[in-house]
C-alpha cells in the first residue's frame, strides 16, 4: 500500500466511519452525476494529480477530466476539472479532496511568491520539517509546485546538526567528530549540515572536514554576505531564523545558496476552492 492510500484510507475513517449516513438516506444509491472544482480565490492551484488520486482509490469507476494542472496560475471562477460517476462515491470524496488541494494550493501560492523575489540570483527557498504531522509528503510536493525546493524530508535522510546539538555535544567539533564518526560506522551516504549562531561557530566549522553543508541561523544579510566570503564555496550554504517575504531577496543577494522559510508551511492560509454539483 501506498503513502497516498495509507493516508487515504485513515481519513476516510475518520470522516466516513461507518457509513455517509447523510448521503445514503437522502440519494438513492444508484444515482449518478458530475461536478466541477470550482477556483474561488487568486493563487497558484496545487494537489490536482493528488485529487485524481483519491477519487480513483475511493471509486476506480470516476472519471475526472482535467482542465488546469498543478502549477497553474488560477483566478476566481476558474475550473480545474470535472469529476462524473457515482454521486455518493463523489460526495465520499469532497471534503477530503478539497482539504488537500486548498491547504496544497495555499502552500504553493506562498511559496510562489517567495520563489519570485529570487529570480535573478541562484538561491532557491526551500521548506522546512514545520509540516502538518502525517501530511508532510503532500505539503513538501505543494512546495515543489510552488516554484520552491525541498530541505530534508525527516531525521533520517540528513544530519542537520542545530544549536541544541552542539550544546548537548560540548560544542562544534565535538558534534560533527561524532557525526562523521557514526556516519562511517553505518555506512550512510547522507550529508551533514551544521548550524552556527556567530562567527566562532562558523571558524570551528572550516576547521573541521566533517561538513557538506554550513547554516547560518539569524545572520543579517550583510552578515550572511561575510559568512559566504569566509567559505569560499567549500561548503554549500542555507541562511535561515525569521526571514520574510520582505528580506529574502536581501538574502538571497548576499550570494547564499538556499534560503529555509518555515512559514512556507506552518502558518499558509489555504486556497479558496468548492466541489459543486452540476446540475443537468
Amino acid at each position: 500500500m501506498s503513502k497516498l492510500e495509507q493516508f487515504v484510507a485513515l481519513a476516510l475513517q475518520e470522516d466516513v466511519g461507518d457509513g455517509d449516513h447523510t448521503s445514503l438516506s437522502t440519494i438513492q444509491e444508484n444515482v449518478r452525476g458530475e461536478a466541477k472544482l470550482l477556483v474561488k480565490d487568486t493563487g497558484v492551484l496545487a494537489g490536482v494529480t493528488v485529487a485524481v488520486a483519491i477519487f480513483n482509490i475511493i471509486d476506480p469507476n470516476l472519471k475526472i477530466n482535467v482542465l488546469l494542472e498543478d502549477g497553474a496560475e488560477v483566478k476566481s471562477g476558474d475550473i480545474a476539472f470535472f469529476v462524473q460517476g457515482s454521486v455518493h462515491s463523489i460526495l465520499k470524496a469532497e471534503r477530503l479532496v478539497l482539504n488537500v488541494m486548498q491547504r496544497m494550493s495555499g502552500i504553493a501560492s506562498r511559496t510562489n511568491l517567495y520563489a519570485k523575489q529570487l529570480e535573478g540570483t541562484k538561491a532557491k527557498v526551500l521548506d522546512t520539517r514545520k509540516t502538518t504531522p502525517l501530511l508532510r509528503f503532500l505539503e513538501k510536493e505543494a512546495v515543489h509546485i510552488g516554484g520552491g525546493a525541498n530541505h530534508r524530508i525527516g531525521l533520517y535522510d540528513m544530519m542537520l546538526i542545530k544549536d541544541n546539538h552542539v550544546d548537548y555535544a560540548g560544542g562544534i567539533s565535538n558534534a560533527l567528530t561524532r557525526a562523521q564518526a557514526y556516519r562511517t560506522e553505518n555506512r550512510l551516504s547522507i550529508p551533514i549540515e551544521i548550524e552556527v549562531r556567530s562567527f566562532q561557530e562558523l571558524e570551528e566549522v572550516l576547521a573541521n572536514e566533517y561538513v557538506d553543508r554550513v547554516m547560518f541561523d539569524n545572520f543579517t544579510p550583510k552578515e550572511v554576505e561575510k559568512a559566504v566570503e569566509l567559505v569560499g564555496g567549500r561548503l554549500v550554504t542555507e541562511a535561515s531564523g525569521g526571514i520574510t517575504l520582505e528580506t529574502i531577496r536581501d538574502y538571497a543577494l548576499a550570494g547564499v545558496d538556499y534560503i529555509s522559510v518555515g512559514a512556507l508551511t506552518h502558518s499558509v492560509k489555504s486556497l479558496d476552492l468548492s466541489l459543486k454539483a452540476k446540475i443537468v
